[in-house]
């Protein structure tokens, strides 16, 4: 064979050269291609991306993802973790925390000390250095203050701050950080205390933040107070004792007076407007002439018929007063059957100005009243209507019964089927790429500590802050904050889709505990998305929670009530236990369903009330509860228990409804 020539030798190289150029694009591409990995990812995919991916940033991803998986040992999750603290994302200052954390508990400190060290020394402003900060405060004393001047408002530096007994740090940064409360109460009763008026400032607004309106007033002695703490005093003494909130309303009128001409005496206006009872009017009679032209209180005279209601709901249909307005008029007429002043009522604000739980509300209602007129065509529209702005929850439920399409939703899934995810996971929309990569590969906790120290621990400002703090909290396990937070984001955020409100009732729908409350729903004979919706509206899933009353656990059984269920008395540390207070409940709910032969709404109403106060809402006088339970509903005098019913059933439908797709009511308009 004769030797090839140099031009083709070239050609040939030129030819390896071009093709193996294209392979490495190829692969580049396709790891472009490659979806993300998130935690919806299978544990087959994980794995084989932990181990085979050429990508070593997926590799990375499915490392975190493996290791925050619940049940990992420590060994494992220092396996996974081993090597993953490379580059400058903030995901390798998270495997080096990781790391750092699965060493010292694996008994390794030494290798710990190195980790913690190597991360303060290569992400010194990230979050996750706090923790550096923390751990290697205990043998060098300077890092803690170190920690608590650069990240005050991290967890950690809380911890260290309660650990020193540093009140005032936990005043201004962190005042519901567990233990902090008997540190604030003790700094402002010390006898002989040297504070100044702003120390004194702070610890009173972290005393009234959990509700110590006594010791605050006390900290805050005679001295005036500024604008913002007389607001939060007198929202704080509102709900408080008839004393208590006399003072309020004297304290909100005062600073309205003034304040009249900014938005402080527009606030407290505002709050006064929004006081129970008749006896508010002459005091909203005493504002000033702007005040009194403000929408709250033009809503708030309109409900008390002092001036016609149709200029205010004209003039000002963006505002959460005109909301409550109107369905308060819509509401009277509907309990007195006069359903076209109910109509005409609900047609003064354009339904789709409204948030979608508000507007399905007012949707169902529309629909109510134009099928008692003899329009069943109308009644129809105005609930497929509600059904596209908000597919689940109490309304969602009662359109569907009432369109007679209750019964082609599929039934829940067996009580005894496998768990799933307690949170189905979704991206979280924050607009922050460091928190939205930390929350995709599963680091909830990191995500919600950079979003806590970024934000200076300061509560959210507008609904959107609040959904994204909402979502971080319940990611944690935080549901007694994170629920509450979502349900009035959801209160005030405009309408999204059909399928962004689906998403959003997941959100406000986890399904804690579903271990004890499937055992209790077999053993007791109650459906187990009752339970979930009666835990989820009694306790937010917080085991150890207690009422003002006594009631504790997950289902807020009374002692005694409870010590007659089971039969012996029960300790409130017993009934903390989730297991057997989901038995408990069950078993208590079982019995009202017997008593009330399967009425669903005096069943859930006797839950909250008591079955004697629900007896005595039944009669020939009465909305009939079988036949027209919503407006049953709505007659029941006591607010709490009106709100409960139909919170505790659109729960439990939804919970229902959820499990399955969008796609059967989130169908084109």
């Amino acid at each position: 064979m004769p030797p090839l020539r140099p031009s083709a030798t070239l050609l040939i190289g030129l030819t390896c050269l071009g093709s193996g150029v294209a392979l490495a694009a190829g692969r580049q591409l396709l790891l472009r291609l490659a979806p993300p990995l998130n935690p919806t990812t299978p544990q087959a995919a994980l794995a084989a991306a932990r181990y085979r991916s050429l990508d070593p940033q997926r590799r990375r991803d499915a490392a975190l993802l493996l290791s925050a998986q619940p049940g990992r040992t420590t060994q494992e999750r220092r396996r996974l973790l081993q090597g993953q603290g490379w580059g400058r994302s903030v995901l390798a200052a998270v495997a080096l925390k990781q790391s750092a954390q699965a060493a010292a508990a694996s008994g390794h400190p030494r290798e710990a000390q190195a980790l913690w060290r190597s991360l303060l020394r290569r992400f010194p402003d990230q979050p996750a250095s706090a923790d550096a900060l923390y751990a290697l405060g205990a043998e060098e004393p300077r890092r803690r203050e170190e920690l608590l001047r650069r990240f005050p408002a991290h967890p950690a530096a809380l911890a260290a701050a309660l650990e020193r007994g540093d009140s005032l740090h936990l005043a201004r940064w962190g005042a519901r950080w567990p233990g902090a409360e008997p540190l604030l109460v003790a700094r402002c009763e010390e006898p002989n205390t040297a504070l100044s008026p702003q120390e004194r400032e702070q610890l009173a607004t972290a005393l009234l933040q959990l509700g110590q309106r006594t010791v605050a007033q006390r900290c805050l002695g005679d001295a005036p107070l500024p604008d913002a703490l007389q607001l939060k005093l007198g929202r704080s003494l509102l709900r408080g004792s008839a004393e208590e909130q006399n003072r309020g309303q004297l304290l909100l009128l005062n600073l309205a007076r003034q304040r009249s001409d900014g938005p402080t005496g527009q606030e407290a206006a505002a709050l006064l407007a929004e006081e129970p009872g008749n006896g508010i009017v002459p005091l909203l009679r005493e504002l000033p002439a702007p005040l009194q032209a403000s929408p709250a209180v033009q809503a708030r005279l309109a409900l008390e018929g002092v001036i016609p209601w149709q200029p205010v709901l004209q003039r000002w249909p963006a505002e959460p007063s005109s909301w409550e307005l109107q369905w308060q008029l819509a509401r009277r007429a509907l309990l007195q059957r006069q359903w076209q002043q109910a109509a005409s009522v609900l047609s003064q604000i354009n339904s789709a100005w409204l948030p979608a739980p508000l507007a399905a509300r007012q949707l169902f209602w529309q629909g109510y009243a134009a099928q008692e007129l003899n329009r069943p065509e109308q009644a129809e529209r105005f609930w497929n209507r509600l059904l596209q702005v908000q597919p689940a929850g109490y309304y969602s439920w009662r359109a569907l019964v009432r369109l007679g399409r209750d019964q082609t939703v599929p039934e829940a899934a067996p009580a005894s089927a496998e768990p799933g995810p307690e949170l189905p996971w979704q991206p979280l929309g924050s607009g922050d790429a460091q928190i939205e990569e930390l929350w995709r590969t599963g680091q909830t906790l990191e995500a919600w500590e950079s979003w806590r120290s970024r934000n200076g621990g300061r509560p959210p400002e507008g609904a959107r802050q609040l959904l994204l703090e909402g979502r971080l909290r319940t990611g944690i396990g935080d549901d007694w904050t994170g629920l509450g937070q979502l349900e009035f984001a959801n209160l005030r955020l405009p309408q999204g889709s059909c399928r962004e409100q689906w998403r959003r009732e997941q959100q406000q729908h986890p399904r804690r505990f579903q271990r004890e409350l499937t055992e209790a729903a077999l053993a007791e004979g109650v459906d187990r998305e009752l339970l979930w919706g009666v835990a989820r509206q009694e306790s937010r899933f917080s085991p150890a929670v207690a009422s003002p009353v006594g009631a504790v656990g997950l289902l807020q059984l009374m002692p005694e009530t409870a010590a007659e269920l089971a039969g012996s008395p029960q300790s409130r540390t017993a009934l903390e236990n989730a297991g057997l207070n989901a038995r408990l409940g069950a078993r208590y709910l079982n019995r009202l369903r017997q008593r009330w032969q399967n009425q669903p709404f005096l069943m859930v109403a006797s839950y909250n009330a008591g079955p004697g106060a629900v007896a005595s809402w039944l009669g020939p006088e009465r909305p009939d509860p079988q036949r027209e339970p919503e407006l049953w509903t709505e007659a029941i005098p006591y607010p709490e228990t009106r709100l409960y019913v139909k919170k505790v059933l659109g729960n439990r439908w939804s919970y229902r409804l959820l499990s399955g797709s969008p796609d059967r009511l989130c169908s084109a308009r």
